[in-house]
C-alpha cells in the first residue's frame, strides 16, 4: 500500500470541452489560459488501477487503501478547499494521499467508510485540496435510501434529465469502470438498483456548476457536498439552491420522487 501518489498533467482543453459540450452547452468554450471553473480539476487525473486490480463491480482496488473485504463501494460525498484559481494549459502536480478510515455496523451491516485526500497545485502554489469519501458496503437486493421528505423550498431551481449516452461519456472522461454506470443487467441483478445510476461525482459537478453560475462563475473558498441517496438514468433531477446568507449557497439535487438526493454547500469568501 502506498503512503501517497504524486502524478503531473497537463490540464489541457479537450477534457474541459468535451465535459462542457456534453453538460454545460451554455457555457463558452474553454480555451488555453481560460479560468478552469469550480471542481472541473475532476476531470483530470483520471483513476489509474491496472485492469488486474479492478474488483468485481469495476471499481478500482486502489493502492492508497488496504485491502476491504466489502464487494460494493460507493461514492458518499467530498470536501473541497479552493485556494486558488487554476486555468487550461497549467500543469498541475496531485498528491493523493489516504486520510481516515473507520468501520461502523448499520441497519444494512457492516460498513467501511474510506477517506482519500488529493492535493492539486501549480509551481508548488496550492490550488484545490479535496478530500473524497467513499463507502463499502455488504450485499445488497435494493439501495438503503436515507431521504428527507418535504417541500424543497430554494430561491432558483432548474431541471435536468441524464441519458445513457452522458453517463457513458461521464464514465469515459474520467475512466470510471463502476458498472453501476453502463453496465444494466449487473446494476439491476447484482446491485438490486432499478436503473443505471449517475455519478455521485456527476452530480456534485452538476450543482457546484448551478452554483457558480449564479456568482459570475466566480471561485468559492469551499465546497462540502454528500450523497444521500442515488439518481437514476432517465429520471428526472431537479436542482433547487437558496443563499442563506451572503457567504453561503446550499444547493440540493431533488430526484423525480420530490426526495433530497444530494446535497452541497459553498462558502464564498
Amino acid at each position: 500500500m502506498a503512503e501517497e501518489q504524486i502524478r503531473t498533467e497537463l490540464f489541457g482543453e479537450v477534457n474541459a470541452e468535451n465535459y462542457r459540450s456534453t453538460f454545460a452547452p451554455e457555457r463558452r468554450s474553454l480555451s488555453a489560459g481560460a479560468d478552469l471553473p469550480a471542481g472541473w480539476e475532476g476531470l483530470y487525473f483520471p483513476f489509474s488501477s491496472p485492469f488486474a486490480r479492478l474488483r468485481p463491480d469495476g471499481t478500482p482496488g486502489d493502492d492508497l487503501l488496504p485491502d476491504i473485504d466489502l464487494p460494493r463501494r460507493m461514492y458518499a460525498g467530498e470536501d473541497t478547499t479552493f485556494y486558488a484559481r487554476l486555468h487550461v494549459g497549467d500543469l498541475v502536480e496531485q498528491s493523493a494521499s489516504l486520510g481516515r478510515v473507520t468501520e461502523k455496523t448499520g441497519a444494512s451491516g457492516r460498513l467501511v467508510f474510506a477517506d482519500i485526500v488529493r492535493r492539486y497545485s501549480v509551481g508548488g502554489r496550492p490550488a484545490v485540496e479535496s478530500t473524497w469519501h467513499d463507502v463499502f458496503l455488504g450485499e445488497s437486493s435494493a439501495p438503503r435510501r436515507t431521504l428527507e421528505h418535504g417541500p424543497v423550498v430554494g430561491e432558483w431551481s432548474e431541471e435536468l434529465t441524464l441519458d445513457s449516452r452522458q453517463l457513458f461519456r461521464f464514465s469515459a472522461l474520467t475512466f470510471n469502470t463502476h458498472r453501476v454506470h453502463y453496465d444494466k443487467d449487473w446494476a439491476i441483478s447484482t446491485e438490486g438498483l432499478p436503473g443505471l445510476l449517475v455519478h455521485g461525482p456527476l452530480t456534485r459537478m452538476l450543482l457546484l456548476d448551478a452554483v457558480t453560475a449564479r456568482r459570475d462563475d466566480a471561485l468559492p473558498s469551499s465546497f462540502s457536498f454528500t450523497a444521500s441517496a442515488p439518481l437514476y438514468v432517465d429520471e428526472k433531477v431537479v436542482i433547487v439552491g437558496h443563499d442563506p446568507d451572503d457567504s453561503t449557497t446550499v444547493v440540493v439535487a431533488v430526484d423525480h420522487n420530490g426526495n433530497v438526493a444530494a446535497k452541497g454547500t459553498a462558502m464564498w469568501g
